[in-house]
């Protein structure tokens, strides 16, 4: 909580990460083995928009869907959308997300594994994603 007795601003993006991280392992790939495979996941942009503030007490739900990603699975961006719950469910935030995968071999930007590939083509879309252009 913040000074005005709301949710602190940062924490919205900690339950949005804390989303991302977890869909992977309702897909069977947890962030550990996503390392053992040699990866991990970096943001070159995060964005939130605060709509409606989240008091004590009050139960949320977060969204997360791609809204563009490379074929290849290199690049990415994820839309969180956090509802607070009641009669209409409310829509409290929005935070979306700009990455990529770092080899953490050789510490630059690469190419996810065929397993990392297949998983994250499962993953919900948003209704206007789009295939970002293979790099140049």
């Amino acid at each position: 909580m913040d000074p005005n007795n709301h949710m602190r601003h940062s924490v919205y993006n900690d339950y949005a990460a804390q989303t991302r991280v977890g869909m992977f392992s309702d897909f069977n790939l947890s962030i550990t083995e996503i390392g053992r495979l040699g990866f991990g996941p970096i943001l070159f942009r995060e964005e939130t928009k605060f709509l409606k503030e989240i008091n004590l007490l009050e139960i949320i739900t977060v969204t997360c869907a791609l809204t563009t990603m490379r074929r290849d699975g290199s690049k990415w961006s994820f839309l969180h959308e956090i509802f607070k719950e009641g009669e209409d469910d409310i829509k409290a935030a929005q935070v979306v997300v700009d990455g990529a995968w770092l080899n953490l071999e050789s510490r630059k930007l690469g190419i996810p594994t065929p397993k990392l590939q297949e998983v994250m083509n499962r993953f919900p879309k948003t209704p206007n994603f789009e295939w970002l252009p293979d790099k140049t």
